[in-house]
């Protein structure tokens, strides 16, 4: 067998600005209860939801558009993908202590082992990424 080769599953959902961030927390969370993560993670499936609603809340709040998020889980992680239609890429700020938002990419940052934004002809593509639980530091 070729050792460059991933074995991984995903699952994938579009999600409206008008049913978004409950939905997407709900549909992430009944993925995480079918792998068994609610019970053997709960602290990591709390990371990946709290993700998944920031995430989603950026492309419908700041960017104006419809989200698809895209769950896929390999060998090594659980990778949490939000596309949205807008190329302007987020980048962790420090918000005033008075300041209502600008908090979710450094709290995405907190949560995910990883996480990158990357442009994409139809706008852009931010992806998180959780260790399995159990795993080391290597991803």
């Amino acid at each position: 067998m070729d050792d460059s080769s991933v074995r991984a599953v995903g699952w994938a959902r579009s999600l409206p600005m008008d049913r978004g961030v409950k939905a997407a927390r709900d549909w992430a969370r009944e993925h995480l209860d079918a792998l068994g993560w609610t019970t053997t993670a709960p602290e990591t499936v709390d990371a990946v939801l709290l993700t998944v609603s920031e995430l989603v809340t950026n492309a419908h709040v700041h960017a104006h558009s419809d989200a698809q998020l895209i769950m896929t889980l390999d060998d090594r992680c659980l990778h949490l993908a939000v596309h949205d239609a807008s190329a302007d890429l987020p980048a962790p700020r420090r918000p005033g202590a008075e300041a209502l938002g600008g908090r979710g990419m450094m709290l995405v940052g907190a949560l995910a082992d990883t996480w990158e934004a990357r442009p994409c002809p139809h706008g852009k593509t931010v992806v998180a990424c959780f260790r399995l639980p159990g795993e080391g530091a290597e991803h």
